[in-house]
This record gives C-alpha cells, structure tokens and sequence, in this order.
C-alpha cells in the first residue's frame, strides 16, 4: 500500500464524486445446471450522485465495461450509453470488475459483489477523476462543484479554519515522516484514519492501485494527534 498525500484539498487536478451501481434481479422458469441455486435474470445500472445524493445519467463517461466471471459467453461486455445497463442470466454470485472511461483510454475502476440476497439493491463508491478535461469538467459540474470551485471554497475554509486555531502539529513534519513508514506501520496508521476521520476527511481508496490518499488538513484535531504521538512513538518526528 502506497499513501499519497493531498495540501488542503485545493487542487484543481482532482475531483471527487460518488457513483451508484443498482443490481436488479429475479427468478426465471430456466433449468439450472446447479438444481440447488435457480437461474436468475440480472441487470447492473450505473449512475452518478450530486451532493444531495440523488441519482444523474453519469454521461461523464464514455463508456463502461463490465468484467464479469470468465464462465460466461461474453465475460466482458461494453456499453457507451446511460444507465449503462448489463443484463446477463445465471446463477450464480460473484464479484466483478467495472471500468468506466472518460476517455478512450483514461479509465476508472470499481468492484461490485453480484448476489442474490435482495430483488434490487444499490453499491455506492466514492470514485476520484484526476485531470479532467474541460469537457469533463463540464459534465461533472452537472452533480456539484469541480476543480477551481473546490479550491475557492476550500481556501476560505481553511483561511477561517487558520484563524480559529494554532496549528499544534508540523504537518510537513508529519507528511514527509509518513511517507517513510514501513509497510506495518503505515497500514496502522491508515486502520487509525479510517476509525477516526470526520465527515469533512477527504480521502480516497484506489484498491487498483494499491494507493491511499489523505488530505491531511481535513482531519479533525484529535486524529491528527493520535497520528503525532504515533510517529513520536516511532521516532519519526521530533518535537
């Protein structure tokens, strides 16, 4: 696992936005060649969400490929318009593979548990679109602010947050020493972000690439503390 480190969040180069995959699924009169587990007719949408949660077209791609278990016919199915809907029958469970396309060649990637425990139910993922382009930049403004309208808010934010408090902690201290961690010690302080993060922690998961991202700014007092006395422990930092 490798940690990337955002300075406050006010980078134009990246956005964030959440994406909603809905699995429909039901029972159909088709013999199973498993007798214990009847054969299924299924549907994966996907949609992208705005900051109060409701569904969009997420025509910020271009298209999307769905990797599916290699015993299908066609395990890997693309599809250019929204919902980007992939139905397929059988039946059994898996997981996936989704990647969705800004570009021909620019690509996020996503996973989906495909199960049968419920008629329909929703995946929601926080996905990172870094560099967009002005069309894309256009397209995600659809769902909520992006690039220089992150950066503004977050800069009065910060200058308000500056004025509020004194920074107890050298946060390039704290950078430069956690990008030295070893790869215990680093994953203890990730499991630390993931249980104490607050709403406002902007952080990022790319399981793809093997890549953790922090905005370290964004993390409430206490855990930066926790996080300070950890690398004290570990004489990573002096005071």
């Amino acid at each position: 696992m490798r940690l990337v480190l955002w300075e406050g969040h006010a980078n134009s180069a990246a956005t964030q936005r959440k994406v909603r995959l809905v699995t429909e699924q039901k029972n159909i009169p088709k013999e199973s060649p498993m007798p214990e587990f009847p054969m299924k007719s299924w549907n994966v949408k996907l949609f992208i969400l705005d900051q109060d949660g409701k569904q969009h077209p997420a025509s910020c791609f271009q298209k999307v490929v769905y990797n599916l278990h290699p015993s299908f016919e066609n395990p890997q199915q693309t599809f250019h318009e929204p919902p980007f809907t992939c139905t397929n029958e059988g039946w059994g469970e898996f997981e996936m593979s989704i990647d969705m396309y800004t570009t021909e060649k620019a690509k996020i990637t996503i996973f989906h548990d495909l199960n049968f425990q419920s008629p329909e139910y929703k995946n929601d993922q926080t996905v990172t679109f870094k560099n967009p382009s002005q069309a894309l930049i256009q397209a995600l403004r659809e769902t909520g602010p992006v690039g220089d309208d992150d950066a503004k808010a977050n800069k009065a934010r910060k200058a308000a947050d500056n004025k509020k408090r004194k920074f107890a902690f050298d946060y390039e201290k704290i950078g430069d020493a956690l990008t030295k961690l070893g790869e215990d010690d680093l994953l203890h302080v990730i499991q630390m972000i993931h249980d104490h993060k607050s709403d406002d922690t902007v952080t990022n998961n790319d399981i793809e690439r093997g890549e953790f991202s922090v905005d370290l700014f964004t993390m409430p007092e206490p855990l930066t503390k926790m996080i300070w006395d950890f690398l004290l422990e570990q004489k990573m930092v002096t005071v």
